[in-house]
């Protein structure tokens, strides 16, 4: 029986566009030979959350496939053997789930600079801890408490 999955696969940058077009393309294939591609998409160079093989990006490819388990124990042994692959994840979804469609990489770096400059205006300041604190009684949390039984 065959179930819908997703895969990231992460591809080394270093490695050239024609190299790393023809893994993808190879996946693909073999999605096709054992299963039925739902959708494919290249999201391109994105900066990772942490190095991998001293790289700092990756060029990512997503697929969302239909195929039985042995195409699975397939990619898990031929991808992690393949060149110029720096990761693979396979997810199981369901059918019906909405395909993934990645952030846009420019306003996640205009997020993360804003948030590293500082509040930006509108922005809420640090929290009191009083006012959210469950733990322990703090003083103006002891004395509405105290004021609501009298």
């Amino acid at each position: 029986m065959a179930d819908t999955y997703e895969m990231i696969l992460m591809l080394d940058p270093e490695s050239g566009d024609e190299q790393r077009d023809k893994v993808a393309a190879d996946v693909k294939a073999k999605i096709e030979s054992g299963g039925e591609v739902l959708h494919e998409a290249n999201w391109g160079l994105r900066k990772m959350a942490y190095e991998i093989e001293k790289r700092e990006s990756a060029d990512y490819r997503f697929f969302k496939f239909n195929a039985g388990k042995e195409l699975l124990d397939d990619f898990d042994h031929s991808l992690k053997i393949t060149d110029g692959v720096l990761r693979f994840r396979i997810f199981k979804s369901d059918a019906d789930a909405p395909t993934m469609v990645p952030p846009d990489t420019e306003q996640i770096m205009r997020r993360d600079e804003d948030d590293r400059g500082g509040r930006r205006e509108g922005g809420r300041g640090p929290r009191r801890r009083y006012e959210d604190d469950d733990r322990g009684s703090s003083e103006p949390a002891a004395a509405a408490a105290g004021a609501d039984s009298e």
